[in-house]
């Protein structure tokens, strides 16, 4: 068996005192998103009725979700500008370490080829000299 809705007013009424209880601040929180869709069926007024008899209401309800769009908007801004901050910052420092990797991969080429020319020169020198192994005594 079906419930049947009561009626408190008119439909205009019903959709007013909807759109106050659903876009009436919360406590510490953001603003709640409002669908058409929800103040109707809050109402209990279709949505038709709503676009076609109600003007009024349906220009409210908008002014308020464009208002926390903006809202909404504003801090999502805010963390843009702050990553994007970071982000300027984190390739400053990547220029650094490329230009640090450089200068040491650099530096380890240019030890490596003394140290190859040193073992030459040693090589060199003990051919030259005919060294031979000597032994101990214990």
């Amino acid at each position: 068996m079906a419930t049947k809705r009561k009626t408190e007013g008119t439909a205009a009424d019903q959709l007013t005192q909807a759109l106050q209880a659903l876009t009436r601040p919360r406590d510490g929180g953001e603003p709640k998103k409002v669908t058409v869709a929800e103040l109707c069926r809050r109402a209990g007024v279709s949505r038709n009725a709503l676009y076609r008899f109600h003007p009024g209401v349906l220009k409210s309800l908008r002014q308020y979700q464009r208002a926390c769009d903006r809202t909404g908007e504003s801090k999502v801004n805010g963390k843009n500008q702050k990553l994007s901050s970071e982000n300027a910052s984190l390739r400053k420092q990547l220029t650094k370490l490329a230009a640090l990797v450089d200068h040491y991969y650099l530096a380890h080429r240019e030890v490596r080829g003394l140290l190859e020319r040193r073992e030459r020169e040693l090589a060199d020198l003990r051919r030259s000299l005919k060294t031979r192994p000597i032994a101990l005594a214990r």
